[in-house]
């Protein structure tokens, strides 16, 4: 019995000990904000701003003493904030009224008023933690006078530049400068005003920037805010305005067609080959001369002793060594390759394959000598054996043969080495109808009509009639194709009254001009300087070599010889073209032979070089739209006359 009431006396005074140490030890099991378990003898970062504060503890909470138990404070300043119990009251969260801010220290209180709902008490608990660092974001940018593409390149912005940065947060001015960085030509240092308590700068350069002329500005992911947030980071390049300063004197619009005539006649008088005459293919070609080429330039020489810029005594002599040099120079069934050595005569292969007779090139050449047969004076005997010679070369081709073997096409090349293994039939439209003209004309080797319409019409379907900024385009591709189609054959075809069952010329040439030009002034692809005065889209050199530009092949690469060729077609938006070239670019694409081949203002390049079948059109279609010297004379010679009427021609 007494050891029973041992027993019994011992269980208690255990039982009782452990209700005592249960009452004096309500525990805190887990304190967290969102996932981030807070860390009570550290200073916890990185929290979101968005989360509630979960406090779970070993018994369940009197909710009564909740209120003056809890406390959450930043900087001394109450946080407002509901509490509410879960998990059998052992689960208490704290739900902020709204969010915490970012990048701010916070303090949370537990005291020890907190107890349980059986009484046992809470030694107390304190929490410090830190925020997320907030982002630094650009809420507004404003570049003074500037303008943007349809594809939102910035572009005619001031050379004195400025910039007014405004931030959604306060920034750290030290972290600025290293940040902030304007790159291109000769960039001068920046300069930043502070405004708005730091929340606004002011960024420009101590100086002015260059003229048309690409830069770039970048912020890096460097400047930070004044407690420390992060900025993601930006790039944006832009393009300086054009200096409207007239580089050059200012002329009258006929002095500037006389101008631009003389000067780029040089590249065919003063730059031709020494020994042939002939042109060279472009001013880094040496020997090269081009067929095509030269054939522009005899025509161009008319021009010369029209306008006065060689004597007619001059011009003979230099065709005379023309002529002679092509009698002499290899030819393959009367067609010369496209490309010549202008000491010797051979052949240079325009690729591997063509090492042969190019139709096409051949048709330039004799569209040329034709129009100075038509030029000269029989009476003079001088002039009258010239006359001869150019009928012969001119007799001698054997359009019919370039058929292979009576097919109703002609077809551009043959090699002596490769026969027909170019396989590329003339077949509409392109540059090419003059060769089915010369080919119809030929008293010796002409062709039939039918060749023209299978051939080169493709029986009705190098027609269009679809209509493109308001232009009803009769033949060709979309959008018309590169503009030297309308150039080529037109130097001596005359197009103001040219028609057959197809197409009326003039329309067809004024409204791919015309597509050319509205096209450059959409500018879909949002080039740098397009526009009503910077157009023209043709086969040119180009950033990326040489391509044939047009509204369906657009490198943004405008090329002088597309505007100004089209003179006839398009006199205002041409003039237009030809002042901005010559005044507002100056050097940048005016030289020693006229205009440079082509520029790309995006690219910030500038070609320095000429090209003969570029700078040829240039003469002579300013000459047309002026007098329609060239075209006179081409059209009256009989044989083309015939070839027009054997094809159903109206003229």
């Amino acid at each position: 019995m007494r050891s029973f009431l041992i027993l019994l006396f011992f269980l208690c005074m255990v039982s009782c000990k452990k209700d005592d140490e249960t009452v004096m030890s309500m525990e805190l099991t887990g304190a967290y904000i969102g996932d981030t378990s807070l860390d009570p003898d550290d200073i916890t970062e990185n929290v979101a701003i968005d989360r509630s504060i979960s406090l779970s503890f070993s018994h369940p909470v009197s909710e009564a003493s909740i209120a003056s138990a809890i406390s959450l404070s930043q900087d001394n300043t109450p946080v407002n904030f509901s509490t509410n119990l879960l998990s059998g009251n052992k689960t208490l969260t704290i739900t902020m009224v709204g969010t915490l801010e970012t990048s701010t220290a916070y303090h949370l209180e537990i005291s020890n008023a907190l107890t349980a709902t059986n009484g046992t008490t809470f030694s107390g608990a304190d929490f410090r933690f830190e925020t997320l660092r907030g982002n630094l974001e650009l809420s507004k940018a404003i570049l003074s006078s500037s303008d943007t593409t349809r594809t939102g390149k910035i572009q005619q912005v001031p050379v004195n530049f400025q910039v007014v940065l405004s931030f959604n947060h306060p920034v750290n001015r030290t972290t600025l400068q290293e940040a902030v960085t304007l790159t291109g030509p000769a960039a001068p240092p920046l300069q930043y005003e502070w405004s708005d308590n730091d929340q606004t700068v002011t960024v420009s350069t101590t100086a002015p920037l260059s003229h048309l002329t690409s830069y770039a500005f970048r912020i890096s992911d460097k400047l930070q805010g004044i407690n420390g947030e992060r900025f993601g980071g930006t790039r944006n390049e832009f393009y300086t305005e054009i200096d409207e300063t007239p580089k050059f004197p200012m002329l009258s619009d006929e002095a500037l067609l006389t101008k631009v005539q003389e000067q780029t006649f040089r590249y065919f008088w003063d730059f031709a080959h020494p020994t042939s005459g002939l042109a060279r293919e472009r001013n880094t070609s040496g020997n090269t001369v081009t067929t095509g080429g030269s054939g522009f330039g005899v025509m161009a020489l008319i021009v010369g002793v029209e306008r006065g810029f060689i004597t007619r005594q001059e011009a003979l002599a230099r065709w005379a060594k023309i002529v002679d040099f092509l009698a002499a120079a290899d030819r393959f069934h009367g067609a010369w390759p496209h490309w010549l050595n202008g000491e010797t005569g051979k052949t240079i292969p325009f690729s591997t394959k063509d090492n042969g007779g190019d139709l096409v090139e051949t048709a330039f050449m004799i569209q040329g000598l034709l129009t100075v047969r038509s030029f000269l004076n029989h009476q003079n005997p001088t002039e009258n054996e010239l006359i001869n010679k150019i009928t012969q070369l001119w007799e001698s081709v054997e359009w019919d043969w370039y058929t292979r073997d009576g097919s109703h096409v002609l077809y551009w090349h043959w090699s002596p080495n490769y026969n027909w293994e170019m396989n590329l039939p003339i077949r509409g439209y392109n540059e090419s109808l003059i060769v089915y003209v010369l080919a119809a004309a030929s008293p010796t080797y002409p062709i039939d009509k039918d060749v023209y319409e299978a051939g080169w019409a493709r029986n009705g379907e190098i027609q269009n009639g679809n209509s493109y900024f308001q232009q009803q385009l009769p033949l060709g591709n979309e959008y018309g194709g590169p503009l030297f189609f309308a150039h080529y054959s037109f130097l001596g075809l005359d197009p103001r009254n040219l028609s057959d069952q197809f197409a009326n010329y003039w329309e067809q040439n004024q409204a791919h001009s015309l597509i050319n030009q509205a096209y450059c002034l959409q500018n879909p692809k949002g080039f740098i300087g397009y526009s009503d005065e910077v157009w023209g889209l043709t086969a040119s050199d180009s950033h990326n070599g040489y391509s044939a530009h047009s509204p369906t092949n657009d490198l943004g690469v405008i090329t002088p010889t597309a505007a100004l060729s089209s003179f006839p077609y398009t006199p205002d938006a041409s003039m237009n073209a030809l002042r901005f070239f010559y005044y507002k670019l100056g050097d940048k694409t005016w030289g020693q032979y006229g205009f440079y081949d082509a520029f790309n203002i995006t690219e910030n390049w500038y070609a320095d070089t000429y090209l003969a079948i570029d700078q040829g059109p240039i003469i002579l279609m300013i000459e047309n739209h002026r007098t329609g010297l060239l075209w006179d004379l081409f059209m009256e010679d009989q044989q083309v006359k015939g070839g027009l009427d054997r094809l159903g021609f109206s003229y």
